[in-house]
């Protein structure tokens, strides 16, 4: 995760979060307590419809690293109350 400039956004409940509108870059997703739902990704401003990633449900905890870019804005999915940390630039 070298490149600096990076924000992050702490998500622990079940929800959908705009963490970014507009173009952008999703460096990576650090999970630290999961429960039994996935973690939708998805580049957009609406809607809950997975087109760039999902997580499935009781993952383990670490850093999961993706490097993928957004166009449109970047949108998480909670299915439950994970405790997440999503780190984009």
């Amino acid at each position: 995760m070298n490149g600096g400039n990076y924000a992050g956004k702490y998500i622990a409940t079940a929800t959908t979060t705009q963490v970014k509108t507009g173009a952008g870059t999703l460096v990576a997703i650090v999970v630290g307590t999961t429960s039994a739902g996935a973690i939708g990704i998805i580049d957009g401003t609406s809607g809950t419809t997975v087109n760039l990633c999902e997580l499935q449900a009781s993952i383990l905890p670490g850093t999961y690293e993706f490097g993928v870019t957004f166009s449109a804005g970047l949108r998480i999915v909670t299915a439950e109350a994970s405790l997440i940390t999503v780190i984009y630039k």
